[in-house]
């Protein structure tokens, strides 16, 4: 028998590890480069400029947008069905499951924001250019400061957390010492993004 929910939930897990996770950690590393002043980050932005066009629509499009409305619709739906129940019952495991499915409610509207602004209309409708003295025109604004870094630490935990749960449902770690484990390495991976993040946030404030 062919259990479609079986098979749509690892899709569900696939994409959001491999496609969120890629995401996530170029748009780190492009972003830390700003940690080396306006021409670093400059100098990394140009350089994504350099794929052609066609190509970088391509990615954008079926490697990028398409993985993450499925990750997110089919998301949303899981949402809805669970129960979360931290207060009840205070393990760690049950927070973390709690979490996920929060983080993923601010996702939804933070990359509607976020990417509608930036990506469609700054980048899309107006055309200009993603840059350091935009971005740090941009964050100007205390609310959007803090509406950022919010948006980066909950896509930071989503994915990292992510890792735990994709561990278990593939199978991976089957036992409960190798669940404790691979969740301490992915807390502890969660932890080193966030600093990485307010460190090349404070960057823009420096220079």
């Amino acid at each position: 028998m062919f259990h479609t929910t079986f098979y749509v939930r690892r899709l569900h897990s696939l994409c959001g590890l491999l496609v969120l996770g890629m995401v996530l950690f170029e748009h780190i590393f492009t972003n830390s480069m700003a940690i080396l002043g306006p021409q670093g980050l400059n100098t990394a932005l140009e350089m994504m400029e350099l794929i052609p066009k066609p190509i970088f629509m391509g990615l954008e499009i079926g490697g990028i947008a398409v993985p993450l409305l499925f990750h997110g619709i089919y998301g949303i739906y899981i949402a809805m069905q669970a129960k979360n129940n931290p207060c009840n019952y205070g393990y760690i495991r049950n927070w973390n499951f709690a979490l996920q499915r929060w983080t993923a409610w601010f996702l939804v509207v933070f990359l509607i924001w976020h990417v509608g602004y930036l990506r469609f209309y700054v980048k899309g409708v107006t055309g200009t250019p993603i840059s350091f003295e935009l971005l740090q025109n941009f964050f100007q604004s205390p609310i959007v400061v803090v509406l950022y870094v919010l948006g980066m630490f909950a896509a930071i935990f989503h994915f990292c957390n992510g890792i735990t749960t994709f561990c278990m449902t593939w199978g991976i770690t089957k036992g409960p010492r190798a669940q404790s484990i691979i969740s301490i390495i992915s807390m502890g991976l969660c932890a080193a993004l966030c600093a990485i993040t307010l460190i090349f946030m404070g960057s823009y404030f420096v220079y």
